[in-house]
């Protein structure tokens, strides 16, 4: 491969990564600390923070109506939208954005308030957007959340009708343990420590700071889905009675007086996500047949896709054969039927059924990550006992910033020492190993920032070792064209012969080693695992530093700078 050409991929390369590592550092480095706060927060808290400061917001700006001044700076990018809507309704722009002419885009105030809470509202989540695509810290570098679950055996007694064994209450709970375990797992959420405590209980850890709201779904999520053919007639007539008796309906969907609708019937709430993602009941009752038409059981695999209309997400759900023929019944007895999908008792979304269905089944009415989660919760299997949430509570760093620090600088004196090092006894090769060295950290965050993987005290160590390891690369092949040099070969044939003889070498070492950290990640967990996953990291991106990129630069010095002579060694020139 020809200098230009390698030129180009490490250049393809260095761009993805950087791509890839972007929110990391929009993140930590350029997102102030109160921002972090904010977007760590719960989706209730955000909706919470939205509303109060658009309202103190609206307040500050009408008392500044009455003066010309221009309003302050911080408003800046509430007026820039402003400035949107005086373009799209064709209003002449005010020559000075004072409060007067920026409420002057508002047909009243209630517009004036959402516009504000909107803009609060989209920068937070966008902030808590990115932190998810950023590096996570682990426990021990930031803390995380602790959760502590108590399995309802009784509530299981209850529905099984009989009092369980100890064998069978101790199974229960084993269960649900592994089945946590899956499901964090496939969430993503590495280095969990989830282990049992007494006799019902489960203590969680999830590293990171992580969403409460996705963290209860995921270990609560029962994935209960279902679906029931909708009594629209029954609906139309409770719809009525209700706007003109709204308190006859509780909480619990008990009506005052039950023959307002059918025998072998139901009512049910109808949700909807709403702008902050969360659950919103849309004010309608549906009535549906109490019996399911089809239950979760019978889905065999669930995958995510997108409407090729709507490009809304859609979950397509593959069922067995017996749940293929249940379904083909139902469909081929109700058509033009509404058919109601039920999700963990609440009604999620209809559709009309316009002819029988058997093969697979697809589902819109979901947000993306919901749709995500849900085809996840129902691929990791359904719990076998109720989980309920006993204690939440965020945890601090265990090491602090003391020890972070010292994780940090343990990083980079070790690259300090593998310069100096490299830099005296290979002189200006040395420089070649130095660059190498700093692209290889680069991809290596690169990595983790890629896959979402958490880093950890462990990840650190596996870091530093790599620091030290992937100069040994640089040795070899350093070495094998100091030999080229010594049997009076020139410059550019003897790089080409140490890189070519030393290829196996360099090979050999790094695939053992990466080999040996891909067994270490699949047979250890926790901190065993957070080691041998960056090790391997480590070992891939400094092959490609030591035998593409140090290549390239060695061949960039011989044929653009016309470099005739070697600088490698102190007797050998």
């Amino acid at each position: 491969m020809n200098k230009t050409k390698r030129f180009i991929i490490v250049l393809a390369v260095l761009a993805v990564a950087f791509a890839f590592l972007l929110p990391s550092i929009k993140w930590y480095a350029m997102t102030p600390k109160e921002d972090q706060a904010l977007a760590l927060g719960s989706r209730e808290q955000i909706r919470e923070f939205a509303w109060r400061m658009a309202r103190a917001d609206l307040g500050e700006i009408e008392a500044l109506a009455s003066t010309p001044d221009p309003l302050p700076d911080r408003f800046g990018p509430v007026v820039k939208r402003a400035k949107a809507i005086y373009k799209e309704v064709g209003l002449k722009a005010p020559e000075a954005w004072n409060a007067k002419a920026y409420l002057a885009a508002f047909d009243n105030r209630s517009d004036a308030l959402a516009e504000l809470e909107d803009y609060h509202r989209t920068r937070v989540l966008a902030l808590k957007k990115l932190h998810g695509s950023a590096v996570q810290l682990g426990l021990d570098l930031s803390g995380g959340m602790s959760v502590v679950i108590r399995a309802d055996l009784e509530a299981l007694e209850t529905k099984l009708g009989k009092s369980l064994s100890p064998a069978e209450r101790d199974d229960a709970v084993v269960r649900a343990v592994e089945v946590l375990n899956n499901r964090i797992d496939k969430f993503g959420l590495t280095e969990p420590v989830i282990r049992r405590q007494g006799e019902d209980r489960i203590y969680v850890e999830i590293p990171g700071a992580a969403d409460p709201e996705r963290i209860n779904g995921i270990i609560l999520g029962r994935g209960k889905l279902a679906f029931h053919i909708v009594d629209e007639a029954a609906t139309a007539t409770l719809t009525e009675y209700l706007d003109a008796n709204p308190l006859a309906i509780d909480e619990k969907l008990n009506l005052a007086d039950p023959t307002l609708i059918p025998a072998g019937t139901m009512v049910r709430k109808f949700y909807t996500k709403d702008k902050y993602g969360l659950d919103e009941w849309t004010g309608r009752y549906m009535v549906l047949a109490a019996e399911a038409g089809l239950d979760g059981n019978h889905i065999e695999s669930a995958t995510v896709s997108s409407d090729p209309v709507t490009g809304q997400p859609e979950v397509v759900f593959s069922l067995d054969k017996e749940g293929g023929e249940l379904f083909y019944a139902l469909t081929s007895a109700n058509v033009d039927k509404t058919m109601a999908v039920v999700l963990d008792d609440r009604v999620r979304t209809g559709a009309r059924i316009s002819g029988p269905i058997q093969a697979n089944v697809k589902i819109t009415g979901f947000a993306a990550d919901e749709a995500n989660n849900l085809a996840l919760i129902l691929r990791s299997a359904a719990l076998p006992v109720e989980l309920i949430v006993e204690t939440q509570q965020a945890i601090g760093a265990s090491l602090g910033e003391d020890s972070i620090l010292e994780g940090r600088n343990a990083v980079l004196i070790g690259l300090a020492a593998v310069f100096v090092f490299m830099l005296v006894y290979y002189k200006g090769a040395g420089v070649n190993a130095a660059l190498a060295q700093v692209l290889n950290l680069f991809l290596m965050f690169s990595i983790l920032s890629a896959f979402n993987l958490t880093l950890t005290l462990p990840s650190i160590a596996g870091f530093v070792l790599t620091i030290g390891m992937a100069v040994d690369a640089n040795v070899i092949i350093f070495e094998r064209i100091k030999e080229e040099l010594r049997e009076g070969k020139g410059r550019k044939a003897s790089i080409n012969a140490g890189f070519s003889k030393a290829f196996w070498a360099v090979m050999d070492s790094n695939i053992t080693t990466i080999l040996a950290a891909l067994f270490l990640s699949q047979l250890g967990s926790g901190p065993i695992q957070g080691f041998a996953v960056s090790l391997a990291i480590g070992n891939m991106s400094s092959l490609f530093t030591s035998l593409f990129v140090s290549r390239l630069v060695f061949d960039f010095n011989t044929d653009v700078f016309k470099r005739q002579a070697l600088s490698i060694s102190w007797r050998v020139k």
